[in-house]
């Protein structure tokens, strides 16, 4: 199995499904797109060490980001409140040209999430940008959490708001005097619920129905709408890669667990295979 190789693959758009593992993909995809099927192995079990380990130098790229990791804010990530446990002093803005932070102005409530409509139609409204850049990534949110169908979530809101929030309530001097004994506090708790298999499971809890989670378990439950949620952002990018011009590249950031080893949903560092094999599809 090859190394992702991101930037140094040739393509000219990159859409990247966020925790999309290889298998559920494989069993799909040709149902939605044509091109060539490759298994490659990502270099992070999460959107921020994905990040950190794939943008290191300066890239033209026009950059449409679902994922609220991956902004236009210049916080790094080591200063996120909200579920960035690392050390990664990394900000998209020091390594990507323009970031559009379609996870702000296409943010649904009500589904808790980023749509793929909202992908597109950031796509369609910066088409000046996208003519300017070397190349173009469209992150969409799917088949991550939460599952659109249920239009309940949760996690993600929480993740979505508390960036938003942050930018706007802190200021440079505040965010360079930040206390680094709080910073490790809080990275040790996280820490510890990362490793807790009842902990991970929980989260997880939070985007599914108790009458399927009853009724089939929580593996059974959660693939049966992880599956869904990857089958509706397929069909729409069945529609946007048709406009795009060029090779066009369909990824992902990292994969999924779901109780493999006893994790669930992804973490950082985690380099098992259903968080580190993701598809690598040319299309035709």
């Amino acid at each position: 199995m090859d190394d992702q190789d991101f930037l140094g693959s040739d393509w000219d758009h990159c859409i990247v499904l966020d925790a999309c593992r290889y298998d559920t993909f494989s069993d799909v995809y040709d149902e939605y797109l044509d091109g060539t099927l490759e298994k490659r192995r990502s270099t992070g079990s999460s959107t921020p060490e994905w990040a950190y380990r794939t943008f290191t130098g300066d890239h033209d790229i026009a950059y449409f980001s679902g994922n609220p990791f991956i902004n236009s804010l210049g916080i790094p990530l080591n200063e996120l409140k909200w579920g960035a446990s690392c050390d990664y002093e990394w900000t998209a803005t020091n390594h990507i040209s323009d970031v559009f932070d379609v996870w702000k102005t296409g943010w649904d409530d009500d589904l808790g999430t980023v749509p793929p409509e909202s992908l597109e139609a950031a796509y369609r409204a910066n088409q000046d940008a996208v003519e300017r850049a070397d190349r173009t990534v469209f992150h969409y949110m799917q088949p991550h959490a939460p599952y659109l169908s249920r239009g309940k979530g949760k996690k993600l809101k929480q993740i979505q708001k508390g960036i938003r929030r942050q930018d706007e309530a802190e200021t440079a001097a505040a965010r360079g005097k930040r206390s680094s004994i709080g910073a490790s506090i809080r990275q040790s708790v996280e820490s510890a619920l990362d490793s807790s298999e009842l902990a991970q499971k929980i989260g997880l809890w939070l985007e599914l129905d108790p009458t399927d989670l009853l009724r089939n378990g929580t593996r059974e439950a959660a693939l049966e709408l992880y599956e869904e949620n990857l089958r509706i952002a397929l069909d729409a990018i069945a529609d946007l890669s048709s406009e795009l011009d060029g090779r066009v590249v369909v990824t992902a950031d990292h994969g999924e667990a779901f109780g493999e080893q006893g994790v669930w949903e992804h973490h950082i560092e985690t380099h098992i295979a259903p968080l580190m094999e993701v598809p690598w599809l040319e299309l035709d």
